[in-house]
């Protein structure tokens, strides 16, 4: 953990981060560099409390440096700059692979046989449980189709949306918080935003050249202007995690294609990035 690589033996409920690895989080992070002094200072703070509140390791060979946790720390923080480290209640672990990792997984058809499998993955945030980051991933700041990506933020989100116990990309609602927000609303503009999305999706796809993958490669270029990863189509809950990662990477993006559901997150987060960058 940080505290025993920066020599903190003792018990505390906050890390102190050094300015050097400050500064170099902020520097490989350009979506915090539009914070005020007082909002790069609150989320410094946060950081600090969310590397002695969590345990951090690795798997395979990866060395876990200082710098790999302020930078995660980092980017963990920013979504609950104006909630609060609570929000990550309920687990305490993070578990940083060098690379993307396989996970087994298992799929009942239709006739009920059961295929079991192994998937790549760069992320992945369990209920209850650990939550799984590529730390190579964690280094990119787009997909292959040029979206904005933050697997850092994605996977931290659906933390947030698995606090109520359901992936469904709607989070709870705070009543102190989250005034004047209830979440039959909230599922109301997510769904028509979602099926809004996956029309512009199918278009896309009905005008790939023939012979063309859809999932390969050679058909990113034609996913490039989309406001943010076409993974966000799997479901609800990504989704939410998706769009969440364009709010705070690239929101101008994601608040001209989808203005309500940015407004939205805005009133989630307590933040608006779009207007943080025009100051």
């Amino acid at each position: 953990m940080l505290k025993t690589l920066l020599g903190h033996f003792t018990r505390s409920n906050a890390v102190a981060i050094p300015d050097d690895l400050w500064s170099a989080a902020r520097s490989a992070l350009p979506c915090t560099a539009d914070l005020t002094a007082d909002e790069a200072s609150r989320l410094r703070d946060l950081a600090s409390r969310l590397l002695a509140e969590k345990e951090m390791s690795t798997a395979g060979d990866l060395e876990l440096s200082a710098g790999m946790q302020v930078n995660i720390a980092v980017q963990a923080c920013l979504p609950i700059l104006n909630l609060g480290l609570e929000w990550y209640r309920g687990w305490s672990s993070i578990v940083v692979y060098p690379g993307e990792f396989l996970v087994p997984r298992s799929v009942a058809d239709e006739d009920g046989v059961v295929h079991e499998y192994t998937e790549p993955i760069s992320g992945e945030a369990w209920e209850g449980g650990p939550l799984l980051l590529s730390w190579e991933d964690a280094q990119r700041r787009t997909t292959d189709t040029g979206s904005a990506y933050s697997v850092v933020i994605h996977e931290f989100v659906h933390k947030i949306d698995l606090l109520d116990g359901a992936a469904d990309g709607c989070p709870p609602l705070s009543r102190e918080l989250h005034a004047g927000l209830e979440p039959r609303s909230w599922m109301n503009v997510l769904d028509d935003t979602f099926e809004r999305f996956l029309s512009e999706l199918e278009l896309i796809e009905s005008e790939l050249p023939e012979g063309i993958d859809p999932d390969s490669a050679d058909a990113d270029r034609f996913y490039a202007h989309l406001p943010f990863d076409p993974y966000a189509a799997h479901d609800q809950a990504e989704f939410f995690a998706v769009t969440s990662e364009a709010f705070f990477v690239e929101p101008g993006a994601l608040q001209r294609a989808f203005p309500e559901w940015y407004a939205l997150l805005a009133a989630f987060f307590l933040q608006d990035p779009a207007a943080r960058a025009k100051r």
